[in-house]
């Protein structure tokens, strides 16, 4: 009986903890994370590629990455995430998932993403092109960024001026990687 209160003890602490820290953030931390003020949710479905991201484990070496969304039937969002492992021909990798948008009233681009039970992290419309043609997906934090394409290519303007609106942001586009697909960026 008294390892369960200790177990349980332990837990409380470090879950208080980690609540402590996720409100803490440096100055270098900070972006500017505003989000677009609509999102047609029906518009946005479909097949997005990766162009540039962040690098994170979760992706770690995957080329050829697109991100798939479609409508379930209890309302949520399927998310299909895939990609080739270190090259194009390379061993196929798919993850599975489903996000929710939880104010779609008056935050309809802060969507929940999950790909393990009821674990969900953001995803934060922040820059969205007016035919839907091109996104940059952000966080709550500095730590997470995307730029989507519903072309594997992207004219070389385009990414230039996407870049200099991330800095204007606040972002380290140093860390951002081109993600390969048949080919970036136009010339």
């Amino acid at each position: 009986m008294r390892r369960i209160l200790k177990c349980r003890s332990i837990i409380i602490v470090v879950i208080l903890i980690g609540i402590a820290f996720t409100g803490c953030k440096t100055q270098k931390g900070m972006v500017d994370n505003t989000v677009v003020r609509e999102l047609d949710i029906n518009r946005y479905l479909g097949t997005w590629y990766e162009i540039a991201r962040f690098d994170h484990r979760f992706e770690r070496g995957l080329v050829g990455v697109t991100a798939n969304y479609s409508m379930r039937d209890d309302g949520k969002i399927q998310v299909i995430n895939s990609g080739y492992k270190n090259r194009l021909d390379g061993a196929f990798s798919e993850a599975i998932g489903k996000a929710k948008i939880p104010d779609p009233e008056n935050e309809p681009a802060k969507l929940k993403v999950s790909f393990f039970l009821f674990f969900y992290g953001d995803y934060f419309v922040l820059e969205l092109d007016d035919d839907y043609q091109w996104a940059i997906i952000g966080s709550s934090s500095d730590k997470y960024l995307w730029i989507l394409s519903r072309t594997p290519q992207i004219d070389k303007d385009l990414y230039t001026a996407l870049l200099e609106n991330l800095k204007r942001r606040g972002y380290d586009i140093s860390k951002l990687l081109k993600v390969e697909q048949q080919t970036n960026i136009k010339d």
